[in-house]
């Protein structure tokens, strides 16, 4: 008989990506697939674009902060369980898969109403708000790093897992990457991201230091939509993209290291990938600080360097590429030793003991 399952999360393409490298393998296994989203969330286009059936609820954003929409908010939440409810029924999944967003928790919550069992995942060392929400809800969470089992009560229901990764990241050609651009094997090259939506500040710095950088380093530069510098893209050893998709497993492979912010799905993919890294983290006036724990956890482990944003500038981030440089080898080992790999296998496990299990 065929397993049906419902995954949710958006608000952010952190919370859609690792759920990307799940629906490639479930589709494999056979299993009948279908996503609730939010309207206008990233999630829809994302998920749209792979052939999966997406289904829209409203939904209010979980703050932190006062807000008149504060007011509003709940009202929609509440329409948002209604409509999951109602989609639940026609849907009749054996389980849900929740990655947490604002979208999640009415999904979440209708589930629970349901009887249906909910497996839920973190990537943060700290948890989202959605998160800390629907834990009374889900019958299981699976945590990306050990550290952030400390933030929920009763362990039994935590799984430390890692994150699922898209098989191809794993698999990139080193010479393909390398062709993309014309670059050369005998000098090293530096991946530079700037997040999803790419970053004004880093640009802005790799840009200024592009004569000192191009002395010793091949530049990838995934600059973010809209942000090509059109007078930049004729230099020697520079190669700017507004973002990257297929190519993104070849230019990872061609990288000798890497400069970026510090989402915990990205992070992990560059300790999974063994890449020496600096980690430019989002500052707290502008994120809820997340991406500033995660950086700083794993500059205490010894694999990652953290430049803070309010601190960058051309002279800093020289001398630690240089620094970086290095010391590959050394921290190439440090991050072989935490054994990061991909947990896709290991969350589709999870997910058919909890359907085994039965409804609660």
């Amino acid at each position: 008989m065929k397993r049906r399952i419902v995954l949710t999360g958006g608000g952010t393409a952190g919370h859609v990506t690792p759920n990307l490298a799940l629906i490639e393998k479930l589709q494999s296994l056979g299993w009948e697939i279908d996503y609730i989203g939010s309207k206008n969330g990233p999630e829809k286009n994302i998920i749209q674009s792979i052939n999966v059936r997406y289904h829209i609820i409203n939904t209010g954003k979980l703050r932190r902060y006062f807000s008149w929409q504060n007011f509003i908010d709940p009202f929609r939440i509440m329409q948002g369980i209604c409509q999951a409810y109602a989609l639940l029924y026609t849907l009749k999944p054996d389980i849900i898969f929740s990655k947490g967003g604002f979208v999640a928790f009415p999904v979440v919550f209708a589930a629970w109403l349901r009887k249906i069992p909910i497996v839920a995942h973190e990537s943060d060392l700290t948890p989202g708000l959605a998160n800390r929400i629907s834990y009374p809800f889900v019958r299981n969470i699976c945590v990306t790093f050990a550290a952030a089992k400390k933030y929920f009560k009763n362990s039994n229901k935590i799984i430390i897992t890692g994150t699922p990764l898209r098989k191809e990241i794993l698999n990139g050609k080193r010479d393909q990457g390398l062709a993309l651009c014309d670059f050369t094997k005998d000098k090293p090259c530096l991946l530079v991201i700037g997040g999803s939506q790419g970053s004004a500040v880093i640009n802005q710095i790799i840009r200024k230091s592009l004569p000192k950088l191009t002395e010793k380093l091949q530049i990838f530069h995934i600059c973010g939509q809209g942000k090509l510098d059109l007078n930049l893209k004729n230099i020697p050893g520079y190669f700017q993209i507004e973002y990257a998709t297929s190519e993104l497993p070849h230019i990872f492979a061609a990288s000798d290291i890497i400069v970026s912010r510090a989402g915990a799905n990205t992070i992990y993919e560059i300790l999974a990938l063994k890449k020496p890294h600096i980690l430019i983290p989002l500052p707290i006036t502008i994120s809820r600080g997340d991406q500033i724990q995660n950086a700083n956890y794993f500059a205490t482990q010894g694999v990652s360097t953290v430049i803070q944003e309010e601190q960058l500038t051309e002279e800093v981030l020289l001398t630690a590429l240089i620094n970086l440089l290095n010391q590959t080898k050394i921290i190439q080992d440090k991050i072989n030793a935490l054994g990061y790999t991909n947990a896709t296998d290991t969350i589709v496990d999870i997910l058919r003991r909890a359907i085994t299990v039965g409804r609660h």
